[in-house]
């Protein structure tokens, strides 16, 4: 006579997998399930993700539209010493650029140094892909009936040398805003954010500012030294300035990340 074998099944379903269970008297087997079964990653809830693509976006955006060089107050003219005040030479990355170093003062704060060089490191890849991007197309022959390849060749063609110069002022900047902001909260917790919020950009925009003017300075016309101290000195204020201005708005950004991230700790 053969032994009765008494078999129960039971599906057990995992986020990866269904295992299919059959228990027996001899003991239980585990074999993979008869069922398909599509997976997924999860997708995280920390707000890390959308603040790096925010902050690529705006890295590369503004750097494109600093190769227009722009020209404030052309109708007077103010020198001290051997320094022009006016006009105000800028370029057109001005007015978004800020914005930049106020999301990594915001990764800085609460993911840390290592989590804001990553996304720097991202932003280079963005920065680095476009810039090939835009060189190879400004090299393939144009269309019969394309008349704008000299118009392209000049807003564009500088895009690379623009692209380089952002990135190479922003990487060390960036850098040495994050280290400082990171080490001044080391000593102070959660204290005195408006100290290392504003100590941090003055050391990250200098350097920011300094590199990305040398670098992009001819690129957008600027010929002789006077200008060349107004587009460094100009630059680094007015990131300064906004940096203060906007202290309020970046005191409840960081307090919603904050609170939003379940790792904050």
């Amino acid at each position: 006579m053969f032994a009765h074998v008494q078999t129960v099944r039971n599906f057990v379903i995992t986020p990866r997998r269904c295992l299919d269970v059959r228990v027996t008297e001899h003991g239980s087997n585990t074999s993979p399930a008869l069922f398909d079964h599509a997976a997924f990653a999860r997708v995280g809830r920390s707000p890390y993700t959308g603040i790096v693509v925010l902050f690529t976006a705006v890295l590369m955006i503004s750097n494109i539209s600093a190769t227009k060089g722009i020209a404030f107050f052309t109708g007077s003219e103010l020198t001290v010493g051997p320094l022009q005040i006016l006009p105000i030479i800028t370029d057109g990355g001005f007015f978004l650029f800020p914005l930049a170093y106020i999301l990594g003062d915001v990764l800085s704060e609460v993911y840390g140094f290592a989590a804001t060089r990553r996304a720097v490191f991202y932003g280079f890849g963005a920065v680095a892909l476009s810039a090939l991007c835009f060189w190879i197309t400004q090299q393939l022959p144009p269309a019969d009936f394309y008349a704008g390849q000299e118009s392209f060749e000049n807003v564009l063609g500088v895009v690379p040398r623009m692209l380089i110069a952002g990135f190479a002022g922003y990487a060390v900047g960036q850098l040495l805003n994050s280290y400082v902001l990171v080490r001044i909260k080391e000593r102070t917790r959660e204290k005195h954010l408006w100290a290392r919020l504003i100590g941090s950009t003055v050391v990250g925009e200098f350097a920011d500012t300094l590199i990305f003017c040398s670098i992009a300075a001819g690129a957008i016309g600027i010929t002789t030294w006077a200008d060349f101290v107004n587009f460094v000195i100009v630059g680094f204020l007015w990131k300064t300035l906004v940096e203060i201005v906007v202290l309020p708005v970046t005191y409840r950004v960081i307090a919603y990340v904050k609170k939003r991230e379940p790792s904050y700790a």
